[in-house]
């Protein structure tokens, strides 16, 4: 997949972006609002293995900034639905518009190309700026789930679900 906004690309994940992609998720400031304030281990042979098998069906994606990589997305499709996530990992292109330009993107790939009837996501309820966006692309929240789980420190953690269902 290789989409294009102006200085903005979404593009596959690349067994060159392995490296970075474990970095990004071993940095407990990166990984925080998913509930790994100590980051995550990942086994780079494993990651590998599987963005080179990845399908339409699921992908890892690499968002670039004027080719500079600065965060990943991907999406789980089955049955018409999409599951999305997303990480603008280089926190100077954080809160500049890049995560929404970002998202719009890969939902017009999904709604348009993939023709999937819903996209659905979730974040910390403490994530109140990625609700923004979210709610401003569109996204309608559907459940709020108080301490439904833990995080790496034992700390209770409440989620937002949110849906966006593809206009005809």
């Amino acid at each position: 997949m290789y989409l294009k906004d102006d200085d903005l690309v979404i593009r596959d994940a690349a067994t060159e972006d392995v490296q970075l992609l474990c970095d990004w998720w071993a940095d407990g400031r990166v990984m925080a609002h998913a509930g790994f304030p100590k980051g995550v281990y990942t086994d780079a042979a494993k990651l590998m293995d599987k963005i080179r098998n990845q399908s339409d069906a699921e992908r890892r994606l690499i968002i670039e900034i004027a080719s500079d990589r600065v965060g990943e997305m991907v999406y789980r499709t089955k049955d018409g639905v999409s599951e999305v996530g997303i990480k603008i990992c280089d926190f100077s292109f954080q809160e500049r518009g890049y995560g929404t330009r970002a998202l719009k993107l890969l939902i017009g790939y999904l709604f348009n190309e993939m023709k999937v009837q819903k996209v659905i996501l979730d974040t910390n309820l403490n994530n109140k700026r990625a609700q923004h966006v979210y709610e401003k692309i569109g996204f309608r929240k559907t459940a709020v789930r108080i301490d439904s789980w833990k995080d790496q420190l034992g700390v209770p953690q409440s989620s937002v679900d949110y849906e966006l269902i593809r206009e005809f």
